[in-house]
């Protein structure tokens, strides 16, 4: 056997790729064998698995295909395979890493270790700024579905040219899917959802990358999400259909030709992003959709009829707020956070309100907040009509230091901190 497939095999490697996969939860693959249930399993049956992995006899399971709906009225085919292959997968990805990070692009940001999409998006910016406002945007059509495997496999065994590791990965390759109970063949793509999936997709798409880079492209690719920015429309236009031409022919990967365009970058949505021109300089923001988005969790979690206590409502809210601000921190979003700061607020103080139930209570805690008589009256008058006691002044004394000292993290402040 290999010296990399013992590499993947040993004691240590295995250990970081169970608490990796640990770490990260999800659910059950098709064995039903759960996350917490898998230290067990394998304290009994690893010494079996590793010997059929040695001798490339191991078959990994099916993976299990759940549909997730998308905000388009389309769906995203996700593969969960079971506990045990993630952290196999797992194992051999941490092994593969330092071996195929050295052939990939500068230009390459996701799924990559030290590199995340903020990066992709401040060199875009470079690019525009430097006079390049033609986007070409390229849509892969269903990519991860459509990778041809022995062109994949091809690829790999250039990278890392050894024969047990390839025999492993062609077999998750082929391992097949569960779809309501039926087992599907997967002679096309890599599922999504497993450990391995991300960084054969940049092994795939490195070729692109290595292209690209040939021709003296100004580019960034994040996954299969890639844009070139050229310096005029025809150049944009002749780019798009040598460009889409060469990926069919060379990769063998089926191009959106609906998606795929010649656009300018206040048109871009990218990574979530959105860009403006302020003065001479090109920024970005958070895009519209992101934004509208974020509106609909913060909505959700702040619904009148949600039986949950403050704490954990709270906790939820600072949860999602500070990893859409984090995200999104590179982008100037000032007045919109305002915005939804203050929405957000009525919509706690109607909570609160409900939460009081009764006008005795109602009353007592706006007195108690420092309403005058008159006040607390009127608002209590309103009894549940919501809209209308949330823009009574007695309302409004539930201020944003009573709810910061409640807990709630107020989006505006954090992302100016």
């Amino acid at each position: 056997m290999s010296q990399l497939m013992e590499e993947i095999l040993s004691r240590e490697n295995m250990i970081l790729a169970y608490k990796k996969v640990k770490a990260n939860k999800g659910a059950s693959g098709i064995d039903g064998i759960s996350v917490e249930e898998v230290s067990g399993y394998l304290k009994k049956n690893w010494p079996e698995i590793r010997e059929r992995i040695r001798n490339r006899k191991y078959k990994p399971q099916p993976v299990l295909r759940v549909e997730i709906p998308k905000s388009n009225g389309g769906v995203r085919k996700l593969g969960i395979p079971s506990v045990v292959d993630r952290i196999i997968e797992q194992a051999v990805v941490q092994k593969l890493t330092p071996i195929v990070e050295p052939y990939f692009s500068e230009y390459s940001y996701g799924f990559r270790p030290q590199r995340r999409a903020q990066q992709a998006i401040i060199k875009l910016l470079e690019y525009l700024n430097d006079g390049y406002t033609y986007i070409v945007d390229i849509d892969l059509e269903k990519f991860f579905d459509n990778v041809p495997q022995d062109k994949l496999m091809t690829l790999v065994g250039k990278i890392i040219k050894d024969p047990d590791t390839e025999s492993l990965i062609s077999k998750y390759l082929k391992a097949g899917v569960m779809v309501r109970g039926k087992y599907e063949e997967t002679k096309v793509g890599t599922p999504q959802g497993g450990n391995l999936s991300p960084m054969l997709s940049n092994i795939m798409l490195n070729e692109l990358d290595k292209e690209l880079e040939a021709r003296g492209l100004h580019f960034v690719r994040y996954a299969d999400d890639c844009v070139i920015a050229v310096g005029s429309s025809a150049a944009a236009n002749r780019v798009m259909h040598t460009i889409t031409k060469w990926i069919e022919k060379k990769l063998g990967l089926k191009i959106n030709m609906t998606k795929t365009k010649v656009t300018k970058p206040t048109q871009l949505k990218y990574l979530g992003f959105g860009f403006v021109k302020m003065g001479e300089q090109w920024e970005a923001r958070p895009h519209g959709d992101s934004i509208a988005k974020f509106k609909r969790s913060l909505k959700k979690l702040t619904k009148r009829s949600w039986s949950v206590s403050m704490d954990e409502r709270i906790q939820k809210l600072n949860w999602v707020i500070r990893g859409w601000i984090n995200y999104f921190r590179i982008g100037r979003m000032k007045n919109v956070l305002e915005e939804i700061d203050a929405h957000l607020r009525t919509r706690m103080r109607i909570i609160i309100w409900k939460q009081w139930k009764t006008g005795q209570k109602r009353y007592w805690g706006l007195r108690k907040l420092g309403a005058p008589e008159w006040m607390a009256r009127q608002s209590v008058g309103f009894a549940d009509h919501y809209q209308a006691v949330a823009k009574t002044t007695g309302l409004h004394l539930i201020s944003k230091e009573i709810l910061a000292r409640r807990g709630l993290q107020s989006c505006t402040d954090y992302y100016l901190n």
